[in-house]
């Protein structure tokens, strides 16, 4: 939020300067994160106003404006500022100006076409950081004027809350803040309460009182919008970041940042019958006053007729009933909304405002009538007009519930580690305009209105803390005792895995738990994702089913950005819904893509395969004490796994998780030229304590034979291999894979397995005849089983 320290200091001027001020409010909790000044830097600027506007012969973005600055014969100026107008007052830069930074200006000709001077905005006098379009000027500001007379110095203190200080968001809060830090008054400015001059009114209808539990309004009449707005209102809006539009909308949005009450008004003459606060029809359409059409559902809290809607309450007008310079009667709303409401009103259709940013944040459910009263009087100072009787509406159950809450010293002692004197206490309490009763070291604190982060017990004691200052809390060695705790096996085996993984080239990536509807609807079509009812984006709009959904954007982005070689994984959990119930399942995925290297001169580029990530994995469940004859690698129907390099993993007949190339379908969708390949486990599955086993050595030697057997192709290699160890008597120590061929010389629909198996004695040194023995038996269960048969070429 940015105020101005000339407006603050119209509330509050403690006895202390700019800097100080800062310091304050940032130990006090409300970070100030800088100060600009504006000073008039400039020399030469002075009011003048645009008699005509003619479009430039040989340019479509400029113009050539004729500009009255007052000494008589009018100037010809060349702009190409798009906000440029007939009628408009302006800030003109003659001849010999000097602008911030030292630019002069001098007489040029712009395409042909002599300019004999600038017309400035904002950010080119310096006044402010960013400017669109010309400074526009109050219509009766005396032509000729020189600007520097008008503009006086002031500092813009740029201030970021925290989203539970909604009560900062004005200049009234801020003023509430320094005064109680620095033990003076607060002079707001007087509201004049005017009294009715004609009787028109519109009835207002609570339909949904549990989201709108108060609402005020009043009707003025015959006032004039095309007044200009004073230069101080206009400028203080500037500084804040608000642009001028016309004298309404200028006032309500004054009031806005002066008290923290957002405001709305309608043009009277538009409005037809009562006034409803209610939820939007199915269907039911809105244009907004930036012009984009919204089609709203039956949760859209809406500010209507008896025609339509004329508003989405809480963050923005309609179009249709804006305030225009042909407007006469104004109908001025002030209203207090249930924050949770706007808060997934704004983010349900991405509109976040000033005024959704107040009250999403809790706004006083007491100020609407004085915030009436505020902007009426400003309206009638400043267009003229005559008020009307102001009809508030009030559902009284529905407003914020306030608990007295109960705060005792002992607990101020426990907190803190100090003793606050409880005339101390009280003084700061009621400072901060809480209501206090109690006594003998047990208060009964009630908090104002506009406090909705004062709840509980440790919240006052908070507030304690940061007004006698943080830093006046001596400090304390803190006494402890220590214990050792033991880390659950779980926890040990997920960091050994970590490593394990880095080790092997993989990096830890950290993605949301919130992901891509459509993305995650292509990986697991067949799981029903949580849809978030306010999603933070549109693109993170339902829980994650599976980690992939977030590895692949990742990788998306990495390979977008010239990393050709991504190895990455994640731990985390995953969120399925069966029956009605939500589980959480904790899970490590993994992906690879690219170079199985890193780039370097000796080594030629080998991309990825399934046999890569098929290693990781297996060494993952060597790690979880899951050996190679425990573990099961069985072909499973996952969509977005390539049907022909993918499996399901087993432990003891259960599922523990999946891995495999991206089917082709998929990777093409997704823009990707190389295979991925992915896999998922479920922790839990594989999070075992090993015991370290010991086996003594032997001290024979082994003895090698190779074995080629002709199989069906349909037969898995570890069928084969459980098949063999199982027809061994323990002196097999070693079976290893080194061929597979499909050809001439083999059969269609079979396949040749060359295997070595490595034989070793534990007792005694093995003779050919037992390993010869070994060999017999071996084929005879292969036969027998699967229908195995030697290689004879």
């Amino acid at each position: 939020m940015k105020i101005s320290e000339k407006w603050l200091r119209e509330w509050v001027n403690p006895p202390v300067d700019i800097r100080q001020i800062a310091d304050q409010l940032t130990l006090a909790g409300l970070e100030v994160e800088g100060i600009n000044s504006i000073v008039t830097d400039f020399s030469g600027v002075i009011v003048a106003k645009v008699e005509s506007v003619a479009r430039h012969p040989d340019s479509h973005k400029l113009h050539v404006c004729q500009v009255n600055a007052g000494g008589g014969s009018l100037l010809n100026i060349v702009c190409g500022a798009s906000n440029v107008r007939k009628g408009l007052t302006v800030a003109l830069a003659r001849v010999g100006a000097i602008l911030p930074g030292g630019k002069s200006i001098m007489a040029s000709e712009i395409k042909g076409i002599p300019s004999q001077g600038m017309l400035c905005s904002a950010r080119e006098l310096g006044l402010t950081e960013e400017a669109e379009g010309l400074m526009e000027l109050p219509a009766d500001t005396a032509l000729g004027t020189d600007l520097s007379q008008l503009i006086s110095n002031d500092n813009i203190i740029d201030i970021s809350l925290t989203p539970n200080r909604g009560d900062c968001l004005s200049v009234a809060g801020i003023a509430r803040e320094l005064a109680v830090l620095n033990q003076c008054s607060v002079n707001a400015p007087p509201i004049i309460d005017l009294k009715s001059d004609h009787d028109k009114q519109r009835s207002v209808k609570l339909n949904a009182a549990e989201a709108c539990p108060h609402y005020a309004g009043t009707t003025i009449e015959n006032v004039d919008v095309t007044c200009p707005v004073p230069l101080w209102m206009s400028s203080r809006l500037q500084a804040c970041g608000i642009h001028s539009i016309n004298a309404v909308v200028d006032v309500t949005n004054y009031v806005m940042l002066e008290l923290g009450q957002p405001m709305h008004a309608f043009d009277d003459a538009k409005l037809q019958g009562s006034i409803q606060v209610r939820y939007a029809t199915p269907g039911e359409k809105l244009v907004l006053l930036d012009q984009q059409e919204w089609e709203l559902t039956e949760t859209a809290l809406v500010i209507a007729d008896d025609r339509q809607a004329l508003a989405m309450a809480g963050v923005m007008g309609g179009l249709d009933s804006a305030v225009t310079t042909m407007t006469k009667t104004i109908f001025l709303e002030s209203a207090f909304f249930n924050p949770l409401v706007v808060s997934n009103q704004a983010r349900r259709y991405g509109l976040h405002t000033d005024s959704s940013q107040r009250f999403e944040r809790g706004v006083d459910y007491t100020l609407q009538a004085k915030a009436i009263a505020r902007a009426s009087q400003l309206i009638v100072e400043i267009c003229g007009g005559t008020m009307g009787a102001v009809i508030e509406e009030t559902a009284v159950e529905y407003l914020p519930l306030r608990s007295l809450i109960n705060l005792r010293s002992v607990e101020i002692r426990r907190v803190l580690g100090i003793d606050v004197d409880e005339t101390e206490v009280i003084r700061i309490l009621q400072s901060l305009g809480m209501r206090v009763t109690g006594k003998n070291n047990e208060l009964k604190v009630m908090p104002p209105p506009y406090r909705f982060d004062i709840n509980i017990e440790v919240d006052l004691i908070e507030e304690i803390a940061r007004i006698q200052g943080y830093d006046t809390i001596p400090e304390q060695a803190l006494q402890t005792s220590s214990r050792f705790y033991t880390d659950q096996p779980e926890y040990i085996q997920l960091q050994k895995i970590r490593r394990l993984l880095v080790h092997r080239g993989y990096q830890e990536a950290i993605t949301y738990s919130f992901v891509d509807k459509e993305l995650q609807q292509l990986i697991t079509p067949a799981t029903d994702s949580i849809e978030l009812a306010n999603p933070i984006a549109a693109d993170m709009s339902v829980m994650r089913t599976t980690t992939w959904t977030g590895l692949i954007q990742a990788l998306l982005y990495n390979l977008n950005r010239q990393q050709p070689r991504v190895r990455l994984f994640e731990t985390g959990l995953v969120f399925h819904k069966t029956g009605g119930y939500i589980s959480q399942i904790p899970v490590i995925g993994g992906i690879i893509h690219g170079n199985i290297y890193n780039k370097q001169w000796d080594n030629k580029y080998t991309s990825c395969d399934y046999f890569d990530i098929k290693g990781d994995v297996e060494e993952i469940l060597r790690m979880s004490g899951i050996n190679q004859e425990e573990a099961e690698f069985r072909p499973v129907n996952q969509p977005a796994l390539h049907p022909g390099q993918s499996a399901g993993i087993f432990f003891e007949n259960q599922y523990i998780g999946q891995l495999g190339a991206l089917h082709p379908a998929l990777q093409l969708r997704l823009g990707l030229v190389q295979a991925v390949y992915v896999f998922e486990l479920d922790i839990q599955s594989i999070s075992k304590q090993i015991t370290a086993k010991y086996r003594k050595l032997s001290k024979f030697p082994v003895v090698k034979r190779d074995l080629a057997i002709v199989v069906e192709a349909k037969i898995t290699l570890d069928q084969v291999i459980k098949c063999i160890k199982n027809a061994t008597t323990g002196t097999l120590i070693n079976l290893e894979l080194f061929d597979v061929y499909q050809g001439e010389g083999i059969d269609l629909g079979k396949k040749s397995l060359a295997m070595g198996l490595t034989f070793q004695g534990s007792s005694s040194t093995l003779t050919d005849e037992e390993v010869e023995a070994s060999m017999g038996v071996v084929l005879s269960r292969l036969k027998n089983e699967l229908g195995g048969t030697l290689r004879e070429k």
